[in-house]
């Protein structure tokens, strides 16, 4: 692609009844060979600036560019779904050539036969990777990517990095901090209150807002000393300059027998000098204000999340010996012989590729403690069994069931509304989103609410299904610091590296 450029000015954009502006006068410009990542909070407006870049909405300013954009993830209509995706590639794509789409697969370490198979009988991951695979198979177009590696298993993770590390021109969206740091070099940040351009990775921008976070939140303290001391000072003044004037007028002769009238005009004098004392103090202290004014913010303040887990009387609360799942006429096992136990403390993290049955391993330990029953599709072998009065909380991995207000939710679930609130408030949400429908939320907000609901249910043991999938850098690093500080008994599936790396005390493989 040869270079040129996307120039935004005074950019102001707000959704319609919304009373809150998404962007307002922003102004930057970005090289279209840069590899781009797209950094800020949930709900801040990341997935919005690229529908504007797309043509999607009406916004005020401007938008200058010469390129042609395309979008991952595409939109699937409902009856495309049943279809195999070879038969609706070119309706995602105008000039997709199949050959292509399969080079590409293969690139993100997939066999083509998926691209036969009914769309919805793809596991999220492998859906995910055919949309990829298209989306890369042109040419000469900027792409917008937004979060491609949510429900990508680890090797997936990997094609995708290498793959992004290999290409020129593009803008992620990710809250995935390993492939940021991987490929991309600028970071476009939406900070609380500005947009900045910066050259570089995710961890060298991150360096620098901690920095600058810290020289703010010094200037900050120093700024309020001095505000402080002055207004002491201007109050000080005050009160000399009301206690000498009442000295002015009326004297007693007898007590004051050295005072003669002629002695007003000097304390009108030393009066006035003091008025304008107080005066030249109260301008400083304007000035000081002004200059504290701004100082924070963007400054992103995480708030410490609480957690309440039960403890359970016995020490192993699930034990799976040679344990196997497969599907009812399938061939194939998800996975056989299986062992291993959790023990109370511990933080397991189930790893595996896409579809080999990791959430319906999680799905069947829950039904074991009695949560949910199994369908009859599933055929089990071996030894899979929990405590008994196991107490689970659990996290799902899809967002779709969150429908309507969440006061109905708090209701529906048992939860106090001012606590879940309160935690919604620490995940960085803002009171308007409170009153929403759930389904207007973007997808990180989505799972926060899943998350919020999890942190407010007191368990045994919490059961996590891709927890960050669409969630910020920021909560991510709250929720690690949580879970260190707490220490409940987890089992989960994640395929953020970090996370993973910081929080499981042991991995468990799925063949």
């Amino acid at each position: 692609m040869s270079m040129s450029q996307i120039s935004v000015n005074n950019l102001t954009f707000c959704y319609e009844g919304s009373f809150d502006n998404i962007f307002e006068n922003v102004s930057f410009s970005i090289d279209t060979n840069w590899k781009l990542g797209f950094v800020g909070r949930n709900g801040k407006g990341k997935t919005t600036f690229m529908h504007l870049l797309l043509g999607k909405y009406l916004y005020k300013g401007a938008i200058s560019t010469n390129i042609k954009f395309d979008y991952f993830p595409y939109r699937i209509e409902d009856e495309q779904r049943s279809l195999a995706a070879v038969e609706f590639i070119e309706a995602l794509k105008p000039g997709c050539e199949t050959w292509r789409v399969i080079c590409e697969l293969d690139e993100l370490g997939e066999e083509a036969d998926i691209l036969y198979r009914a769309y919805e009988s793809l596991s999220p991951g492998e859906q995910a990777k055919i949309l990829l695979a298209v989306l890369f198979s042109g040419e000469n177009d900027f792409l917008l990517i937004d979060e491609p590696t949510n429900h990508l298993d680890q090797n997936a993770r990997e094609s995708v990095k290498k793959y992004l590390t290999s290409k020129r021109g593009f803008i992620l969206v990710s809250h995935d901090r390993d492939l940021l740091d991987a490929c991309i070099d600028h970071v476009l940040v939406l900070n609380r209150k500005t947009i900045e351009v910066q050259s570089g990775n995710f961890s060298s921008w991150w360096e620098n807002k901690r920095r600058k976070d810290q020289f703010a939140v010094t200037e900050n303290e120093k700024h309020l000393r001095e505000i402080k001391k002055l207004r002491q000072a201007a109050r000080r003044t005050a009160e000399w300059a009301d206690k000498n004037e009442s000295t002015k007028i009326g004297f007693d002769p007898v007590k004051e027998h050295d005072r003669f009238l002629c002695t007003r005009a000097y304390i009108g004098s030393k009066t006035k000098k003091l008025q304008s004392r107080a005066k030249q103090t109260e301008k400083r202290l304007n000035r000081e204000i002004e200059q504290k004014k701004g100082l924070l913010n963007d400054l992103e303040s995480s708030v410490d999340l609480k957690l309440e887990p039960l403890l359970h009387h016995k020490n192993t609360i699930v034990n799976a010996k040679a344990y196997g799942l497969k599907y009812v006429g399938s061939e194939k096992p998800l996975f056989e012989n299986l062992t291993f136990e959790i023990n109370r403390g511990e933080r397991i993290a189930l790893c595996g590729k896409n579809g080999c049955g990791k959430s319906t391993l999680l799905r069947m330990v829950m039904q074991k403690a009695g949560l949910g029953d199994t369908d009859g599709t599933i055929w089990e072998s071996g030894v899979c069994e929990t405590a008994a009065g196991l107490v689970i909380s659990y996290v799902p991995q899809s967002t779709e069931n969150l429908k309507g207000s969440m006061i109905a939710f708090c209701r529906e679930y048992d939860l106090s509304q001012n606590l879940f609130f309160t935690v919604l408030r620490q995940l960085d949400f803002e009171r308007v989103q409170f009153f929403k429908n759930m389904e207007e939320l973007s997808e990180g907000q989505k799972k926060k609410v899943l998350l919020a609901r999890s942190l407010l249910t007191p368990a045994h043991l919490y059961i996590w299904d891709e927890p960050l999938n669409y969630m910020d850098v920021f909560s991510r690093i709250q929720i690690e610091k949580l879970l260190l500080e707490y220490r409940p008994t987890m089992l989960f599936v994640e395929h953020d590296l970090k996370f993973c790396g910081k929080i499981a005390t042991k991995i468990v493989k799925l063949q």
